[in-house]
Parts: C-alpha cells; structure tokens; sequence
C-alpha cells in the first residue's frame, strides 16, 4: 500500500507544476495573438514586393543586379534555418530540424560540394552540431521579439557571402505557420533573388507597366536587398508565430494532463486512506474483545 504522506507530496509537486505549465500556456496565446497579426500582415506586403520586383526586373538585362544573377552551378550552398531559442513547444523544433537534415541529404545527392549552415535559434544550432550536417559559419539567437533590425542583420550576413563567392545559393529553412495546431516545414530560396507573381496562395496578379526614374538598374539597387531583407523578416516572424503556437498547444496538453494525473492520485490517495482507517479500526475491535 503506497504511503499516504508521499502520495500527499506527489500531488503537491504536480499542483505546482500544473499551475506554471497553465501560466506558460496565457504567457504563449498572448503572444500568439501578437504573432498572428503580425505575420497576416507581413504577407500581404511580401507578394505585393514580389510583384512589383518582377515587374521592374521584366525590362532590364538578367545581370542588371548581382544578386539577381544565379551561378552556372550550385556547389555551396548556405541553409539557414529557424527555430526557436527555448524549448517546451513539442515537436516544433525536431520538425524544422529534421526537414532541415532531409533536404541536406537531397541537396548532396543533386551535386551539392558544400553546406553551410547558418542556424537562427538554438535549438536548430544544437541539432545541426550534434549531427554534424555541415560547417556553422555563424548562428544568430536571442531574438525573443522579432523586429526588422534582427532580419537587416541576418540578410546582410547572407548578401555578403553571396557576393562574395562563398556561396551560390541560399536557401530559408522554416515553418509555414497555418494555426496554433499546424505549423508546415518548407523552404524557399532566397538568394539568387528569383521574382514570382505567382505567390502561393495570392491572386493573379495584373501587370504593370512602370516607368521608372532615374532607371530601373537604380531602383533595383534599392528593392532587391529590401526585398532579401524583407523576406528574412517574414521567415522570422513566421518562426515566431509557429514556437508561440506550438508551446501554447504543449501546454494546454500539458495542463490536461496533469489534472488528470491530480485527480487519479486523489482517488489512490482516499483508497489508501480509507484501508488505513479500516485497519485502525479492525485493531481497536479486536482489541477491545481481547479484553
């Protein structure tokens, strides 16, 4: 028969932790709604740069920009993937992780030389060390609030070693955040900057003819690395979005849980204290006979 006292301690012990698994769980559906917005708002403005990119870009040479210009064949490549600094959010980060590994090993057998892999979160970092999947050139983390300086940083980085040779592709590996219950690994080339109108999931959009001053090679000059940034900020933002949901969703599950643990261990508990009363009992009657 378990004893009472620690039956009574086990219950405490789970009462504390339920309580900060249910704080963990308000602390993430806050922070969620903000993350929501957030990135609903992002998206319409990244398909409506890639419109307006693949417009200007319509009229100009292939080379009128570096970073439009894509290499004859793709032997480095740079994959930089997003996770999450902090942990307790299920299988969010395994999830990017393990997509991140799959793509690896199909990108060494397309003729891939060299991997280099640019973690953002550390969780990511940690799992791509472990397995040694490629050399780290640089990792980024403590980005709790996701906010543009953060993406300048990033996207900077990678432009650098684009231009510079060191890599002839790029590549974003992160979640598509869906809902609180759904976050989708994908990815998406960054570098070279390859403009689409046809953005999954947009409209079709109408073109446009625009007249550019002083000259669309100027504008380029501006957009493109805008439009890099840019597309670093939304990767992020659709990291937050997804470790903020997926926590929130580990957590409720985690709270259910152990009021369901709570109230099993009560039943073990009146069970036990129950046979314990019985015993007393049946101790004094016998007693008192004897005498």
């Amino acid at each position: 028969m378990p004893n009472l006292q620690d039956i009574r301690a086990r219950i405490a012990s789970i009462g504390k932790t339920r309580k900060v698994v249910s704080a963990m769980k308000m602390v993430s559906a806050a922070k969620l709604a903000r993350s929501t917005q957030a990135i609903q708002s992002a998206r319409p403005y990244a398909e409506r740069m890639q419109q307006v990119l693949a417009s200007v870009t319509g009229g100009v040479e292939a080379d009128a920009h570096p970073l439009l210009v894509p290499r004859e064949a793709v032997r480095r490549l740079d994959l930089v993937v997003f996770t999450s600094d902090r942990g307790l959010c299920g299988p969010y980060n395994a999830n990017v992780s393990r997509y991140a590994a799959r793509l690896i090993g199909e990108r060494r057998e397309a003729g891939v030389e060299q991997v280099s892999l640019v973690p953002v979160g550390r969780k990511g970092g940690e799992f791509l060390h472990k397995r040694r999947l490629g050399e780290i050139v640089r990792g980024f983390t403590g980005i709790s609030t996701v906010r543009p300086a953060h993406a300048s940083e990033i996207a900077e980085f990678l432009m650098a070693r684009y231009l510079a040779g060191e890599s002839d592709e790029v590549v974003l590996v992160y979640a598509n955040f869906a809902s609180a219950l759904t976050q989708r690994p994908a990815h998406t080339a960054l570098l070279p900057v390859v403009p689409d109108v046809e953005t999954p999931g947009s409209e079709p959009a109408t073109a446009v003819a625009y007249e550019v001053e002083p000259s669309p090679e100027a504008l380029l000059a501006l957009l493109v690395p805008r439009a890099v940034e840019f597309a670093v900020f939304r990767a992020l933002l659709e990291n937050q979005a997804g470790e903020h949901g997926a926590r929130m969703t580990a957590m409720d599950s985690a709270t259910n849980n152990t009021t369901e643990l709570i109230h099993s261990l009560t039943l073990e508990y009146n069970k036990a204290r129950q046979a314990a009363i019985t015993a007393e009992l049946v101790e004094i009657v016998s007693g008192a006979e004897a005498l």
